[in-house]
């Protein structure tokens, strides 16, 4: 479903979306800190994983002229958070996020964003960060206009990966004994389902959604046992 773009750093207040990248950049400071407590001095090469996921969103995109291929445009989207992800890990480098993030929101308002299509989108962002191992926001954020998200759709879909991120950590994903497979449906399609269906205040997205997942997770591993 088409979704018209509303993230023109005019259409948003200025404090909301500064709070909105201090607070991602906090929460992905947690994740990173629980994959390893010292991540930040360990000299991850995030910028390899951030191109890799581009080139995932474009297979799920479609470029192949040769078959038929249909947009997948929910996964695009799961992409691009992951991408998000990596970008935020980039940029984290010992200051406070709140000075972090009125950084990110200077550079989109000092941007000339150009319109371009999902594929050159991405190929503009893997270019960028291939050449410099920096993440670009304002190049991120061609992608995100091309891709017809809006801020709060990227924060929202944020929030509620980086809950699931926690929820893998805490349930075996780095042993290897998470099931990433839920009743034959992968765990981000299961997020996704939740997600939409939470009616809850924003304060109590995290723990609600957690929690929902915990229940549903739990559910599946029961009935395997059956």
């Amino acid at each position: 479903m088409a979704i018209v773009p509303d993230i023109s750093p005019k259409e948003q207040g200025l404090e909301q979306r500064i709070q909105q990248f201090a607070h991602m950049l906090e929460l992905q400071h947690r994740m990173n800190s629980k994959v390893h407590p010292d991540w930040f001095n360990q000299g991850f090469a995030y910028y390899r994983a951030l191109w890799i996921e581009c080139g995932e969103l474009m297979e799920h995109y479609g470029y192949k002229w040769w078959k038929h291929q249909e947009p997948d445009m929910e996964q695009v989207h799961l992409e691009i958070v992951d991408i998000w992800h990596f970008g935020l890990s980039m940029l984290i480098d010992g200051r406070p996020m709140a000075d972090i993030a009125t950084e990110m929101d200077q550079a989109l308002e000092q941007a000339s964003l150009v319109e371009l299509g999902i594929l050159e989108a991405t190929e503009a962002l893997v270019a960028q960060t291939l050449s410099t191992r920096f993440f670009s926001v304002a190049h991120f954020w061609q992608l995100l206009l091309a891709a017809g998200m809006s801020a709060d759709q990227l924060y929202r879909s944020y929030v509620g990966k980086n809950v699931l991120n926690f929820f893998r950590q805490d349930h075996g994903y780095k042993d290897g004994s998470y099931q990433k497979i839920w009743q034959g449906r992968e765990d981000n399609e299961h997020l996704v389902e939740i997600s939409d269906a939470l009616q809850v205040p924003a304060t109590e997205f995290e723990t609600e959604l957690y929690a929902a997942l915990k229940q549903r997770y739990a559910h599946h591993a029961s009935s395997e046992i059956v």
